[in-house]
């Protein structure tokens, strides 16, 4: 008898470790889905302009995926900006994109339908309306634009829609009043260098490098937008309100700003999808993301400022069911 029990008890024991072991392993699935295998298949991710910060963003993010998700095929492919970049997701050309809120707000007004299809994945960062003029340049206001040879960005770019705003917050209207010239970061820069135009708008994470680039061989200086001009804006339309007032650091361009900053407009960035695409896949993509950080920001200056803490808020756009369930399991 004596020697019966120690062994069953040795049994039971081993028995209820089993059970345990089961357990946990149930309970660790459960807490965390990202312990499955990666998934797979071909993605396509909608960038933005040569030498602008969405398309290098996106081309820095792709070998992170590539670590994480080693079966997954991401294609980037470049477009005209935000305003090209939710129509490509709505339409389901792209899988995911940047796109900035005052675009994506913008695109739903015209869209109604498409509230029930966008998701937001991530806040990103903001970008800053950058109004670029030679420096010995008359121009000092908006107004000053008038008559005046401007860039205002590419059609259905988000440089576009918020350069026609500034403009018209100002009281100019954006064919008229100005000679509008359909160029980018990836051409606006020689243009004014060569004396092609007079002025081009970018709006953008900072510092971009095409303005970094210019700044090495030739002076130039950026335009102010003031609170009064950014508060007219707000009058124009719901998608307005994504707007905010704010000043572009000196350390954006410290040999162009000279320690000053730069009173402009600021509207953030959002990493966006389609409520149909597969929760699983949009988990990790969020999990990649935020994860990335550092490591991406140490190439693309405004991915310093992806935060955890401020990713969920992708106003106008509720959260994609797979980002959703990424920030739940990582909540404190």
């Amino acid at each position: 008898m004596s020697r019966t029990f120690p062994r069953i008890g040795r049994r039971r024991a081993l028995q209820g470790a089993g059970v345990g072991v089961v357990v946990l392993g149930l309970l660790l699935w459960w807490l965390l889905p990202l312990g499955e295998d990666p998934p797979s298949g071909t993605i396509t991710f909608s960038t933005g302009t040569r030498a602008g910060v969405y398309q290098e963003y996106g081309s820095r993010l792709r070998p992170v995926l590539a670590g994480e998700m080693p079966d997954l095929r991401v294609r980037l492919e470049t477009s005209n900006g935000s305003q090209d970049n939710v129509e490509r997701v709505a339409s389901g050309r792209a899988d995911f994109t940047i796109a900035a809120a005052d675009a994506v707000a913008a695109y739903e007004a015209r869209h109604p339908e498409s509230k029930a299809e966008l998701r937001g994945v991530a806040r990103l960062y903001d970008d800053y309306v950058q109004l670029v003029v030679p420096r010995d340049s008359p121009i000092r206001t908006i107004k000053d634009l008038r008559g005046k040879r401007v860039a205002t960005g590419l059609p259905r770019s988000g440089v576009r829609l918020i350069a026609d705003r500034v403009l018209q917050a100002a009281g100019l209207d954006p064919v008229k009043d100005v000679e509008p010239a359909s160029d980018g970061i990836d051409t606006g820069p020689r243009q004014l260098e060569q004396g092609k135009i007079d002025a081009f708008f970018w709006s953008g994470g900072v510092p971009t490098n095409g303005l970094r680039d210019l700044a090495d061989d030739f002076a130039f200086r950026f335009v102010p937008i003031d609170a009064a001009l950014v508060a007219k804006m707000h009058d124009q339309d719901e998608s307005t309100r994504h707007y905010r007032a704010t000043s572009m650091p000196e350390s954006a361009y410290p040999t162009v700003q000279n320690g000053y900053a730069v009173p402009t407009v600021a509207v953030s960035n959002l990493l966006i999808t389609r409520a149909d695409v597969d929760v699983r896949l949009t988990e990790w993509m969020t999990r990649v993301v935020i994860g990335s950080r550092d490591e991406i920001g140490g190439h693309v200056h405004s991915a310093q400022f992806v935060d955890l803490r401020t990713a969920i808020y992708t106003d106008p756009l509720p959260l994609h069911e797979g980002a959703r369930r990424y920030y739940r399991s990582v909540k404190p």
